[in-house]
């Protein structure tokens, strides 16, 4: 009986000390914590031409975020005209909007002149053009 109730006395110091070794070398209030479990930061901006940036304010679109944008019909080509307006952050938020082409800044009324050219069995292809400031209707841009 003497035998069971030493082990047991041990078993339990045994436990009291891993717990006081583990917290004091990974716990919270540990001097290597910030070393041992550095969290990464994550830049919510990227650039603008990547694939799921908005165009306007570059920042990156979480799964299910859609920019806003108006395509009209086509001309008897593959590809259409379109307008983006712009994602979430920046319709609702006061995040700086920017033309990727002339790099002045926009306002919640304007918006982007882009082509989307639709291909088949592939994701459609969007290419900016400019904002309405800087591709007005029948200005060329060569």
């Amino acid at each position: 009986m003497g035998d069971y109730v030493q082990i047991l006395g041990l078993v339990i110091a045994g436990i009291v000390l891993f717990w006081i070794g583990y917290s004091l070398f990974f716990g919270k209030t540990s001097p290597f914590y910030p070393y041992i479990f550095k969290k990464k930061k994550v830049d919510p901006r990227g650039n603008p031409g990547d694939p799921q940036v908005c165009p306007i304010c570059s920042m990156k679109l979480h799964k299910g975020d859609l920019v806003k944008s108006f395509a009209f019909p086509s001309t008897g080509g593959t590809d259409r005209l379109m307008y983006i307006k712009g994602c979430f952050s920046c319709l609702e938020n006061n995040v700086p909007r920017k033309c990727p082409i002339c790099k002045k800044n926009m306002t919640l009324e304007d918006y982007l002149v882009a082509r989307m050219f639709e291909r088949p069995n592939r994701k459609n292809h969007v290419h900016v053009l400019g904002c309405n400031g800087c591709r007005k209707p029948g200005n060329s841009m060569k």
